[in-house]
């Protein structure tokens, strides 16, 4: 089976970064135009582009959204958006404009009953954004670890009908160290729903072992530091998700 592959473009400040472990003081720069380099995994074929708005995750509001929308409506490519998304408003702000999926995340904990509003309200239009350290949700920008545990998450969430998750394991995120296989398979087998891992990726042969549980319901991975790293292209991920189809 096949896996859709997600190149990612971190934003603060304007610019496009990757972070260490989530943690803001190990920040890299690879670029200060987020709509260049999204121009640019359009044109080297890709069909979905995950965007994070890291100064939005810390602050708890909109900061980088106009790169986001800018994407959205001037490229031919689908966009996704987490980070700084805590009202409805945020919500409609981003489909209103072109993008094609929102991304709760914190508020996911800190209110799950809205949480679950909205996926009634948009349906497959709002993805889950689960992130984890040590096998408990991590919210904020990571900066604040909760008592409440990934999988258990999921699972509520899955019951109130979300489709679509996004598990990252903060462990691993920005360490090129490989994804954390059983983590994104123990929630993909939770919730019983299509999960997109992130976090770890570091070769094509990370691509291919997440491929290789496709079946299980790991239906994607998002794609960071290992392209602006030149590990691989994004020519061959999109090659590697596609095998199989």
């Amino acid at each position: 089976m096949n896996i859709t592959i997600y190149p990612a473009i971190d934003m603060r400040g304007g610019n496009c970064v990757r972070l260490l472990q989530g943690d803001y003081n190990k920040e890299t720069i690879y670029g200060d135009s987020p709509f260049d380099m999204a121009q640019k995994f359009a044109e080297d074929g890709a069909e979905w582009i995950h965007m994070v708005d890291l100064d939005g995750a810390k602050d708890g509001k909109r900061v980088n959204d106009r790169f986001v929308i800018q994407a959205a409506k001037e490229l031919s490519v689908n966009v996704q958006i987490g980070g700084g998304i805590r009202t409805e408003q945020d919500i409609v702000h981003y489909l209103e404009n072109g993008v094609d999926r929102v991304i709760i995340g914190s508020v996911a904990v800190s209110n799950p009953e809205f949480a679950s509003d909205m996926i009634r309200k948009y349906g497959s239009r709002i993805a889950v954004g689960i992130d984890a350290k040590d096998g408990f949700v991590a919210t904020h920008g990571w900066l604040d670890t909760s008592t409440v545990k990934a999988v258990e998450l999921g699972k509520r969430f899955a019951e109130a009908g979300a489709e679509t998750f996004i598990f990252t394991d903060i462990a691993t995120d920005g360490t090129l160290s490989g994804p954390n296989l059983a983590a994104v398979c123990q929630m993909a087998e939770v919730t019983g729903k299509s999960v997109i891992a992130s976090g770890g990726i570091s070769s094509l042969d990370d691509l291919n072992a997440l491929r290789s549980v496709a079946g299980k319901g790991v239906s994607g991975a998002i794609v960071g530091k290992a392209l602006y790293e030149k590990r691989f292209t994004l020519k061959e991920a999109l090659e590697e998700g596609a095998k199989g189809c």
